[in-house]
């Protein structure tokens, strides 16, 4: 019975939607705004640079929390299925929160949050991927689908058995950027002036 309590914890704070709230303080509508995401990305899309640094460190918080609890339960037994299970339920906490009918954001942070949980050499190989792509080109999306997938690969060297887990995760961030992938294609994906 615990373990489906931990997993519907690390759903539940998945879903706080810390970007959307701390926006709002601020008198902003995220749904307004550049994509309508409640992700990080798009707080930084309203030129608040302090406020995008926050609601990163929170979105990512919540996912290492998450991974961080699941570990404290379940690594005494063993049972790592479950820790991987915590960091995507978390994930998809975040991408489809009940308190928001399911329309959340795209859970990159969310996910960088589990990466620091899970190993932090694979977070380096994320974080370093996606600072090159984003400097080198300007696009948050192509980034954040280059670092997903290069913590992916990374982890067949660095950490084997979370292989799977990021696999699904990066599945996860693919399926939500669909529309920025199709803007990519056609030229039209939203580029960050320097």
């Amino acid at each position: 019975m615990e373990k489906y309590v931990i997993l519907i914890l690390s759903y539940i704070l998945g879903s706080i939607p810390f970007s959307l709230i701390i926006a709002k303080i601020k008198g902003i509508n995220l749904r307004e705004v550049g994509s309508g995401n409640i992700g990080a990305t798009n707080v930084a899309r309203t030129g608040n640079k302090a406020l995008a640094a926050l609601a990163l460190l929170l979105d990512s918080f919540k996912g290492f929390i998450a991974v961080y609890i699941a570990q404290q339960f379940f690594k005494c037994n063993g049972d790592n299925l479950y820790i991987y299970a915590s960091a995507i339920l978390a994930v998809l906490g975040h991408m489809f929160p009940i308190w928001l009918k399911f329309s959340g954001g795209k859970g990159v942070a969310t996910t960088l949050g589990v990466l620091i949980a899970f190993n932090v050499p694979v977070t380096l190989v994320f974080i370093f991927t996606w600072l090159v792509i984003f400097f080198t080109f300007r696009y948050s999306s192509l980034a954040s689908l280059t670092a997903i997938t290069m913590a992916a690969i990374s982890s067949l060297f660095l950490q084997r058995d979370s292989f799977l887990a990021l696999s699904i995760l990066a599945i996860l961030i693919f399926l939500k950027h669909h529309k920025n992938i199709a803007n990519l294609i056609h030229g039209k994906e939203h580029k960050f002036s320097r």
